[in-house]
């Protein structure tokens, strides 16, 4: 099967400064992929470069087995869905409003939303469980909330992809799990879904597959249960890592170590 997302010996950086180099791998339809490192290590260059948003510095990325440079900006628009960090808006949008914008990859900036692209945009709330929100400002909603309008307006651009950044920086314990929750459901509806996280818990209960990436390398990549373990996690986080187990048995869940 066609990933829909694939890169080879891929460099990544800034004019002037190489961030990661060698990068390979895949993301299909109906899978997601969590990519974890320290800060600085390149996740988000990584990102952007699979998007478009930054040139490569050496290697390829395809989309949909084509060379992602051959696909029209705004053909690429309408596969490929970005949730950046920790959006604020100046603006009072409705939620309605902020997810009706994901429909300018369909319509071109001009053009006003029709009919149509208002109920593509309801559904998109709708999915997420958050309808009841429609007419409310962003700025009366919580944080987690408006992450999931953020995401719902990616799911109104129709992409196959969707790629997220640290989508759950700077919210509380609960909307945490309302995040990785609607992640959980892109991928059951068969989007591939592609999350950058500091969390290997998130990684371990949500991802199917890990890449553990350090100084601008990939250090592991693989099924997470083979991938997320103790001496791993010490190793891509240069810290002590603690490894606790629910009392039944389940998944474990880790720790960092507070002390030697």
């Amino acid at each position: 099967m066609t990933p829909v997302l694939a890169c080879n010996g891929l460099g990544v950086g800034h004019p002037g400064r190489v961030v990661g180099s060698n990068l390979n791998v895949t993301l299909h339809a109906g899978e997601v992929l969590a990519l974890l490192g320290p800060n600085g290590c390149g996740k988000t260059t990584w990102l952007k470069t699979m998007l478009g948003l930054l040139p490569a510095q050496a290697g390829t990325v395809h989309l949909r087995g084509r060379p992602l440079s051959e696909w029209p900006l705004a053909e690429r628009a309408r596969e490929l869905a970005y949730v950046p960090q920790g959006q604020a808006s100046t603006f009072g949008f409705t939620a309605m409003d902020m997810v009706l914008m994901g429909r300018t990859a369909h319509l071109g900036l001009i053009a006003r939303p029709g009919e149509k692209d208002r109920a593509i945009a309801r559904q998109a709330l709708e999915r997420l469980g958050i309808a009841h929100l429609a007419a409310r400002s962003v700025h009366r909603i919580s944080g987690g909330e408006r992450q999931l309008v953020v995401i719902a307006r990616a799911l109104a651009q129709q992409p196959r992809a969707v790629l997220l950044d640290e989508p759950t920086a700077s919210l509380d314990f609960g909307n945490q799990g309302l995040v990785m929750r609607a992640i959980r459901t892109l991928a059951d509806e068969g989007l591939a879904v592609w999350f950058t996280t500091h969390d290997p818990n998130q990684a371990l209960r949500c991802a199917n597959r890990a890449l553990l990436m350090r100084d601008g390398r990939v250090l592991a990549q693989g099924a997470v249960a083979q991938v997320m373990k103790v001496d791993t996690l010490r190793e891509l986080y240069g810290a002590g890592v603690q490894q606790v187990t629910d009392a039944d048995g389940g998944l474990p869940a880790f720790l960092p170590a507070f002390w030697p």
